[in-house]
């Protein structure tokens, strides 16, 4: 596992953070996309307010239970609530805003 913190996150005065959980599987071409696309967005969207947590199934195959995971990537917004997941690359920025509801927070 591997935590990506967006400077000062605990320190962060900017409005709540977010908790984000990538799973992966190994250094595929989509996994390494939605991670880019992932830290993209967030620092477009989240600046200084995320963390991104990043699975490696290969590496860690039990831990996809915790949160039902049946493909991947998928991505978990884990905070705040309630828990969203979007599947895929998240190369599809209109839908990954949408269905993390960024579009209420980006105007902060």
């Amino acid at each position: 596992m591997i935590v990506i913190n967006a400077e000062d996150v605990a320190g962060s005065d900017q409005g709540e953070v977010w908790y984000l959980r990538l799973y992966i599987a190994g250094q595929s071409p989509k996994s390494l996309l939605a991670l880019a696309n992932l830290r993209s967005l967030c620092e477009e969207r989240l600046a200084g307010r995320y963390e991104i947590e990043i699975i490696d199934l290969v590496d860690y195959p039990s831990l996809a239970r915790s949160d039902d995971i049946i493909a991947i990537p998928t991505l978990v917004r884990r905070l705040p609530e309630p828990s969203r997941k979007i599947i895929g690359d998240l190369s599809n920025t209109e839908r990954v805003v949408a269905g993390l509801e960024l579009q209420w927070t980006s105007a902060r």
